[in-house]
């Protein structure tokens, strides 16, 4: 069957049709929005597969369909689908993954009231991260983005009625919105330069030849490309979405949501956005490369962040007992190494690691949900343990995730993903540093995750509802098989001796390699994997805890160290003390202004008018209208006076002259004039 980039619009449509359903349904038709939203989007999933089909024919080809949105004065604004091997695969995946994710979530969800509005929210998540892939046009990526925005706002908080929730959501919003300003501020120049925010069109788009080489030669401050200025403003956007340093703060406390929320945004949705963004533009990114005299490289500042951000979420994670906040961590750090790829220049690498790092994230926060499911709503691992025998699909699936996300060799797909990025990292000539920063994290993840699969599900139950769990329902635990499944198969499509998948992604041939060329980065690599998760069992499995308060085998040894990590490196505080306090006082400032000093003189200016007016019908009144009214008075009366003189009357008009005749002559006389 064919399929036609016209019809791409179908992909996220589906899932918007289904949040529609669900907010136009009774309150109580939770079954018609699960419905809804599980058919919804497994349509799309078929539809994607067949535009997989399609992409895969050729693909080296951008097959784009643009149209006009709207006309604007003279010109138009033009929107429009684009179709290739990266959008094919990352729709195939966000679909196939998220209808799981919506299947476990019909489980989780049962008992909760508002569930209808929860699949609602899910659908709208859905459609508008399908619109980001599909849009030709960082317009309408743009749209979608902020749509993105807004519902992880709505799921974040689903449970408004708890504090940590409501918090939770504002703080993701706020935060991203904050990288979203640069990236608007990089379209806004983007468009300023280029004249479209189309992608491909034709040879006339933002990623074509014409455009990049126009923008390279043009030089923004300090002798920084225009290409580099708007490639790093965009990347604003993408570390905020992706939760990059600094700009991480909110991604754990999204965790505060319904478990099925943070599996879809920690592994299919939304932290997905920022990797995808920049390996969608990397040839924008990448375009200042060629200028020697550019004093700073876009990917240069990529590769550090993303280095600084791998490094720490593994630190910080060592250190969490919330079973939740360690994925979350985990999730930091290996957005991290994806980034850190696209900046070494090996954007494939990236998008490997992605949609790997969906199958087994996603599968190992759903085992997480499972097991606070089962276990009442507990998520502290102190609290837990015992599960294994209790929950043994959950366990099961769960190890895959664990030992995929760990990079054990060299069955489960995170090796091989992370291997690409190391060799990536090893093979820039820039700095070693971003290797080295990996490298930790590769021991440190390693470590966290044998941790918390010990405190988790070895040793004996430290709790009521630990020592009570029990295995969930099948529509809990067969998502979470075909997830373990994909955890392994997928790492097969790119392992460098067979390359398919990259070469998919670049559109020309990949060069193989055997496996173990380069062994010697490859085995430090697995070393270090074995020394974390032997460190790990050391300290935590080989003696399990016996009680929930029993010391912590780390935070004897060093409890300042840990409490500092524990408390995420201060983050919060320091940017409470400084933005925070900064945004206090300027709220202060805005508000004493407003009361002070533009409300006194809005007062001012209002009684300044009054007393103006008063005056003015004052001076109106009693004076220019009065001394008018008053001369016209005496007008009045003068005219009345000589207007009863002219009476018409000749008896008495001779009565007058003779008498005006007598006093003549009296004056005459008195004169002597006679």
């Amino acid at each position: 069957m064919s399929f036609s980039v016209e019809h791409l619009w179908l992909i996220p449509l589906l899932p918007l049709v289904a949040a529609a359903i669900g907010a136009f349904a009774p309150r109580g038709a939770r079954t018609l929005a699960a419905g809804a939203a599980i058919a919804g989007l497994a349509g799309s999933f078929i539809v994607s597969c067949l535009a997989l089909v399609t992409a895969l024919k050729d693909p080296s080809v951008h097959a784009a369909y643009n149209f006009t949105w709207f006309a604007l004065g003279e010109g138009a604004v033009r929107i429009g689908w684009l179709l290739d091997p990266l959008t094919a695969f990352m729709c195939v995946m966000v679909t196939f993954v998220g209808s799981l994710i919506f299947i476990f979530s019909f489980g989780y969800m049962h008992e909760d009231p508002n569930a209808k509005q929860f699949f609602c929210f899910l659908s709208l998540f859905a459609a508008a991260m399908l619109g980001i892939l599909v849009a030709n046009s960082l317009l309408l990526l743009f749209v979608s983005w902020e749509l993105v925005g807004l519902a992880s706002y709505l799921l974040i908080g689903f449970w408004f009625h708890k504090p940590e929730a409501a918090a939770a959501a504002k703080k993701a919003f706020i935060t991203t919105r904050i990288g979203d300003l640069g990236f608007l501020l990089g379209l806004v120049w983007l468009y300023d330069a280029t004249g479209t925010l189309l992608l491909f069109d034709g040879g006339n788009g933002v990623l074509e030849a014409p455009a990049l080489g126009g923008m390279a030669a043009q030089v923004a401050v300090f002798g920084l490309p225009v290409t580099t200025a708007i490639g790093l403003l965009i990347f604003c956007g993408a570390a905020g979405k992706s939760g990059q340093f600094p700009l991480h703060v909110w991604l754990p406390d999204a965790m505060e949501g319904p478990t099925p929320v943070s599996a879809l945004i920690h592994a299919a949705t939304m932290v997905a956005a920022g990797v995808f963004l920049i390996a969608r533009v990397y040839p924008l990114m990448v375009a200042d490369q060629a200028i020697a005299t550019a004093p700073l490289h876009a990917l240069t500042v990529v590769a550090f962040i993303g280095a600084i951000t791998a490094l720490m979420g593994a630190v910080i994670a060592v250190a969490q007992n919330d079973i939740k906040r360690i994925l979350a961590f985990s999730t930091v750090s290996q957005l991290g190494y994806m980034m850190l790829a696209i900046g070494v220049g090996s954007w494939t690498a990236a998008i490997f690691h992605l949609l790997t790092h969906a199958f087994f994230k996603a599968l190992l926060f759903l085992g997480a949900g499972s097991v606070i499911h089962a276990a009442h709503h507990e998520q502290d691992i102190r609290r837990l343990g015992g599960l294994k025998g209790h929950m043994k699909v959950t366990f099961a699936t769960f190890s895959i995730g664990m030992m995929a996300l760990a990079g054990v060799p060299f069955l489960f797909s995170g090796f091989w993903s992370k291997e690409s990025i190391l060799h990536a990292a090893h093979e820039w000539d820039v700095s070693h540093l971003p290797l080295y920063a990996g490298l930790t994290a590769v021991v440190l993840t390693a470590f966290y995750m044998t941790r918390l699969m010990a405190e988790v599900f070895f040793g004996k139950a430290r709790s009521e509802a630990s020592s009570h769990a029990h295995e969930n329902s099948a529509v809990m635990t067969v998502p979470l098989v075909l997830l373990a499944i994909g955890a392994i198969l997928l790492g097969f499509l790119g392992m460098p001796s067979h390359p398919w998948l990259q070469s998919q992604l670049m559109g020309s041939e990949v060069e193989a390699h055997p496996i173990f060329e380069g062994a010697g980065l490859m085995i430090l690599s697995i070393v270090l994997v074995g020394g974390g998760m032997g460190l790990g069992w050391f300290l935590y499995g080989r003696s399990p805890r016996l009680a929930a308060g029993s010391p912590d085998p780390l935070v004897a040894t060093s409890p300042r160290v840990m409490d500092f990590l524990g408390a995420r490196l201060k983050f919060d505080e320091l940017y409470a003390a400084t933005f925070g306090r900064l945004n206090t006082f300027g709220a202060a400032f805005s508000d004493f202004m407003d009361r002070n000093v533009w409300g006194g003189l809005v007062n001012f200016t209002g009684r300044f008018g009054l007393f103006s007016g008063w005056f003015s019908r004052d001076t109106d009144e009693g004076g220019l209208n009065a001394g008018f009214d008053a001369t016209s008075g005496g007008l009045r009366g003068t005219g009345t006076f000589y207007s009863k003189r002219q009476s018409g009357d000749a008896h008495g008009y001779l009565r007058v002259m003779g008498l005006g005749f007598v006093v003549l002559v009296i004056v005459v006389m008195m004169g002597g004039g006679w």
